[in-house]
């Protein structure tokens, strides 16, 4: 498993941490522990916390990381609940990670239905233990909720076509599987579509996004990521599609620009300026690219805290 996943942005985000020896770090997406493991190498007298929901994940990365040393945490929550699980073991902390990819074990583990290259049952579930999947969104959702979450979520222009025909399979027979779904969408866009991209592609993302609530959950928990960083402290934040990195780049202007009413004052008071400022915003390496396809629509933007 460990060979099967490669951590985006690894050696960047690890640096734009800026970590020390002491520093208590927050790994909001441990996944399969890429990120995690490397963190724990540096910070030998700190600690890390470490948010998945997926016991596979969990499972596995607790052996990872066993390995390399014992001041981790595991929760197993969703990180939704970031600052109050943070706020229950510490006040505050050095640095706050996210990578907001779906990690390569879930998309080629068939049973999880990430994927419309393999045959699965539709799923998409980031969390296991949930009782909402894929499979509900795809055949109970009505044709104007299936089009407004392929178009906002998956900026998909063929949205309404694409829902149009799975309504109409669906009106026959249940849609089971990732890849009845992937050919029904085959089916609904033109040909030159087609040959440009997998036309699957922003359907399932789309779905994945509903199925999970990424985008309301990272927007709670990147604002109360802002609570919890001490003075000098940083947020590295890594996208893979736009919604994601304008939400952030977005939440990072914010907290990061004096506000407008206050830049007529000659002098503005300390006390009003901004507690934070952006520090990077840096895409894949062209080396990184090339070995790794899946690197190719990330971005890292990094925030600290100033005052």
């Amino acid at each position: 498993m460990e060979t099967l996943h490669k951590s985006v942005l690894l050696e960047e985000s690890i640096n734009y941490l800026n970590l020390k020896e002491n520093s208590v770090i927050v790994d909001c997406t441990l996944g399969y522990g890429g990120h995690s493991s490397e963190i724990l190498k540096r910070i030998k007298n700190g600690f890390l916390y470490s948010f998945d929901q997926d016991i596979d994940a969990i499972n596995f990365s607790k052996k990872r990381l066993s390995d390399i040393a014992s001041n981790f945490e595991i929760i197993q929550s969703n990180f939704v609940n970031l600052e109050k699980e943070i706020k229950e073991r510490t006040d505050y902390v050095d640095g706050v990670l996210y990578d907001l990819g779906v990690s390569s074990p879930q998309l080629d583990e068939d049973e999880r239905g990430f994927s419309f290259h393999k045959d699965a049952k539709l799923d998409m579930r980031m969390d296991k233990s949930s009782s909402f999947s894929a499979y509900d969104v795809v055949n109970t959702f009505s044709f104007e909720q299936l089009t407004d979450i392929l178009y906002r979520y998956g900026e998909e222009k063929y949205a309404s076509s694409i829902v149009k025909n799975i309504i109409k399979h669906r009106t026959n027979k249940p849609i089971e599987t990732t890849l009845e779904l992937a050919e029904i969408i085959k089916e609904s866009v033109p040909e030159k579509y087609r040959r440009d991209k997998h036309p699957a592609r922003k359907t399932f993302q789309a779905i994945r996004i509903e199925v999970n609530h990424e985008l309301d959950v990272f927007e709670k928990s990147l604002r109360d990521a802002l609570n919890i960083i001490k003075v000098g402290g940083r947020i590295c934040v890594i996208t893979f599609h736009s919604l994601e990195d304008r939400m952030c780049k977005q939440i990072f202007k914010e907290v990061s620009e004096v506000d407008p009413l206050l830049k007529r004052m000659p002098i503005i008071p300390e006390n009003m300026m901004p507690r934070f400022k952006v520090i990077a915003n840096i895409s894949p390496s062209d080396e990184e690219l090339n070995f790794n396809n899946r690197s190719r629509s990330a971005r890292l933007r990094v925030i600290e805290r100033v005052r």
